[in-house]
């Protein structure tokens, strides 16, 4: 349906209780260039549309839950919660009532405002949710236990006195269970009852005295299908009950008022046309055919005038309509269709011949019940099976009604908004538009064919969207959990980490030759996996060759992609820690173990257009999206690899094992070619003979505190004699430490990598020359090696065992008055003598 063109006109604002209106209780009625509206609390504004200012307010004594106006008498009706019916004349707004037991004159309060006291109360009962007026009647819907009591009064005259008349009917009928609610949905709102009187077209009472949704006139046909037999032949009007539980019920008055004169059964009286299964929110009526419309316009009063169609709107969005219609046999039967309408529904009304119009939160839409009905086929009855709500682009509207006094071919509502807005919405409703021409199947065809074109457009679309949001989810969880391991890395101090990384030491054969390698161990121990982005990085730096102080040594590092390592997994890596030509390591070497996640990449991929990796010509992310930085470094630990851990025993065999030999490197051509074309017999020669024959065995020793020694070890060395003790701790990260333990060595011969012999000793010595008082025992830890570089390399080794291991921390400990740093003091402590020859 094309909507209709709408000019929206903002009259005034009026206060309304904190935050926004409330549904449900608002009401609007106009009465000629007034509009009588109330925002729920207990101010009733009358506002003067050609002055466009408020002429009067009315404060009643409670919040007003319902409002109506009745025109002939110039008579305001309310009701206020938990106080009952009040009456207010308007032919003199300015008069003084009684509040509150006494009298407040007009100049207490601002001039403006008239307050309703309890002389203006027609009918007090705490139990009133809902009434109605017709002619000299007053219907009223009380709540009960369990119960609804519906009472018919005669309703007074205006004067000093507007007491009611005498009770002249009541019924009482049961209530429903309130509507079930889904899962997850918030407790309903208290809704009331919805009141609506229905008159028989050959009715004597007059039409339209009650302005709103308060009174209405149907067709005979209708009348007698709904309503049944005896309620036409009285031509007894009918009160229609919509109830909170998704009812919606009838009662006849005149057969109400006759059960005084002749009780009978109670429950008889109410008769339920159809139950809507959620809260009932709006009853009207409206004519559907085009003819009745222009008799209506052209001022006749016949049968064609009144409505042909009774509807009846759920909070939920479900509409009923109800007309009269005929049967294969040509009989009238009721023809009932339920639709489902954007919801939930605020507020409605019905006007401009057949449209509705209902709010929502979001919208205000209209619904043309005689849509998609050809013109000429419009003279037969019947209801459309499908509609279309159109939007007239107006939201958060709580209450609606038609204004009377809109020119023909124009619909104007008043509505009032949930900020207490007042508007007048003009509606120029275009018949070209409202009933287009039908179309041709050809061109039913085509536009089946666009439609169903566009929704595979959209759905690639949504598919494509949906991927990128995918993404960008998995991007955010991945960052989250980047964040958490950073986070357990880096606040962990002095506590076991969650990501471990290890290094071992072992000697592998390649091909002819042996070659040291290091075996890193990476393993999770904590609850984060780490996905993809992360990347394990090992840095190698090897030593400078001996005697050249004055050379940076070699650096290596290689990246290991993570992938996925779970928590409790472990990934190795075995790195190959020969430097040289001939495959033997400088030492020591250091090895360095970090984790690196690139944030750089995650983002890039998450920003990346979607079907980008298809599509070569897809344009790349803005660079100005990505990170600033590639991503972030989490160092894990550094392991030096030195000459202790590399020798290899091959004396010290494991009991039922072969002893393996170490080969030496790959001998130089040069003196491979020499030593051949020596004669056999003669004096050898070249560097290493050389150095065996006029260079003794380079000798260095380290003394340590035997009192220092010996309370630094007795608990990871009991029962072992002290100078045993101290060769298994220098040879703790070597594998021939068990051999050493099980034959309690305290000196051991030993290979280094460049296969040249060294000798580790540990006895015990007195040192006169440092304390006058007398001798002190200490340890000596001596290296004896023929190669100079090699006696370096253990030396330097046993120092860094003596400083960095749990001597010093031990002698630290209970040394008082420490320097700040103890690395000095230890190093005075633990005397080192410097490298000496015995020739």
């Amino acid at each position: 349906m094309a909507g209709p063109a709408s000019r929206v006109d903002c009259l005034a604002g009026f206060r309304c209780p904190a935050g926004r209106l409330a549904a449900g209780r608002p009401r609007v009625l106009g009465l000629g260039a007034e509009v009588f509206l109330s925002t729920g609390s207990e101010l009733v504004y009358a506002y003067d549309r050609q002055a466009r200012q408020p002429s009067a307010v009315y404060e009643f004594p409670g919040q007003v839950w319902h409002l109506e106006l009745l025109a002939p008498r110039q008579a305001l009706y309310g009701l206020c919660a938990r106080k009952g019916v009040y009456c207010v004349p308007l032919d003199t707004p300015t008069r003084s009532v009684s509040h509150a037991g006494g009298t407040i004159e007009d100049d207490e309060l601002p001039p403006s405002v008239t307050p309703v006291g309890p002389d203006a109360c027609l009918l007090p009962d705490a139990t009133l949710c809902a009434f109605t007026l017709l002619d000299d009647l007053l219907v009223t819907m009380a709540e009960g236990t369990a119960t609804w009591k519906m009472q018919l009064f005669e309703r007074p005259c205006l004067g000093p006195d507007p007491r009611p008349g005498a009770q002249i009917g009541e019924v009482v009928f049961p209530a429903g269970p309130p509507p079930a609610r889904g899962p997850g949905e918030p407790p309903a709102m208290h809704f009331l009852p919805v009141l609506c009187c229905v008159s028989p077209p050959n009715s004597r009472a007059p039409q339209s005295h009650l302005l709103g949704p308060g009174g209405f006139t149907l067709q005979s046909a209708l009348f007698g299908l709904l309503f049944g037999a005896d309620a036409a032949l009285l031509e007894s009007p009918v009160v229609l009950c919509g109830l909170p539980d998704g009812q919606l019920c009838c009662v006849a008055l005149k057969t109400l008022v006759n059960l005084r004169a002749a009780p009978g059964d109670v429950r008889a009286l109410v008769r339920i046309l159809h139950h809507l299964e959620e809260p009932v929110v709006f009853i009207g009526a409206l004519r559907t055919e085009p003819h009745a419309q222009e008799a209506a316009g052209q001022g006749l009063l016949g049968e064609d005038t009144h409505a042909d169609c009774l509807v009846a709107l759920g909070h939920h969005g479900r509409m009923l309509a109800i007309k009269a219609s005929r049967d294969e046999a040509g009989n009238l039967v009721p023809e009932l269709r339920e639709y489902r309408l954007p919801g939930p529904i605020l507020c409605a009304a019905c006007g401009g011949g057949s449209h509705v119009y209902h709010g929502t939160p979001s919208d205000l839409f209209v619904v043309d019940l005689a849509q998609g009905i050809a013109p000429e086929d419009r003279m037969q009855s019947g209801l459309p099976p499908l509609l279309c709500p159109a939007s007239l682009s107006i939201c958060s509207i709580v209450a609606l009604s038609v204004s009377p006094g809109a020119p023909k071919e124009d619909t104007e509502l008043l509505v009032l908004s949930a900020r207490g807005r007042l508007m007048a919405c003009n509606l120029a409703l275009d018949p070209v538009a409202a009933c287009p021409a039908r179309m041709t199947a050809a061109q039913a065809g085509q536009k089946i064919r666009d439609l169903l074109s566009g929704i595979g457009s959209i759905s690639e679309r949504v598919f494509s969207l949906k991927k990128a949001v995918d993404q960008r989810n998995q991007a955010l969880m991945c960052l989250h959990e980047a964040l958490d391991v950073s986070c357990a890395l880096l606040s962990r101090q002095g506590s076991p980490k969650p990501i471990v990384c290890s290094t071992t030491i072992t000697w592998s054969r390649q091909g002819l030759r042996e070659e040291l390698t290091a075996t890193c161990r990476l393993e999770n121990c904590g609850a984060h996996s780490l996905g993809p982005g992360w990347t394990w990085c090992l840095q190698v730096l090897s030593s400078a060759h001996a005697f050249e102080l004055d050379t940076a040594g070699t650096t290596t590092t290689y990246t290991v992609p993570v992938q996925q390592l779970a928590p409790g997994a472990r990934r190795e890596v075995t790195l190959s820690l020969g430097s040289g030509e001939d495959g033997t390591p400088e030492l020591p070497v250091t090895i360095s173990c970090a984790l690196f996640y690139s944030v750089r990449e995650v983002v890039r991929g998450a920003l990346a257009p979607p079907g980008s990796a298809e599509d070569p010509h897809c344009k790349a992310c803005p660079p100005d999206l990505l990170p600033t930085r590639d991503g972030i470094c989490l160092p894990l630990g550094e392991h030096t690899v030195d000459l202790l851990q590399c020798l290899r025993f091959p004396g010290l065999a494991a009991p039922g094992t072969q002893a393996t030999h170490p080969t030496a490197p790959t001998a130089d051509p040069v003196g491979t070619f020499l030593g051949a074309c020596h004669e056999q017999g003669s004096e050898p020669v070249g560097p290493t003979a050389l150095r065996a024959k006029y260079l003794p065995p380079s000798v260095a020793s380290a003394r340590v505190s035997v009192e220092l020694l010996r309370a630094a070890l007795e608990d990871l060395y009991t029962g072992v004699p002290l100078c045993c003790a101290t060769l298994q701790w220098l040879l703790a990260e070597n594998a021939v430490v068990d051999v050493v333990r099980a034959r309690a060595l305290s000196s051991v011969q030993g290979v280094a990598p460049d296969c040249a012999d060294i000798r580790l000793s540990v006895h015990e010595v007195a040192l006169t020359d440092l304390c006058p008082a007398g001798p002190i025992q200490a340890m000596e830890i001596q290296v004896e090696s023929a190669s100079l570089a090699d006696v370096c390399r253990a030396h330097h080794a046993v120092i860094g065992r003596i400083q960095v291991g749990g001597v010093r921390q031990w002698w630290w400990s209970r040394l008082p008055g420490a320097p700040a740093h103890p690395t000095c003091a230890c190093s005075a402590y633990a005397r080192c003598i410097p490298t000496t020859r015995r020739c």
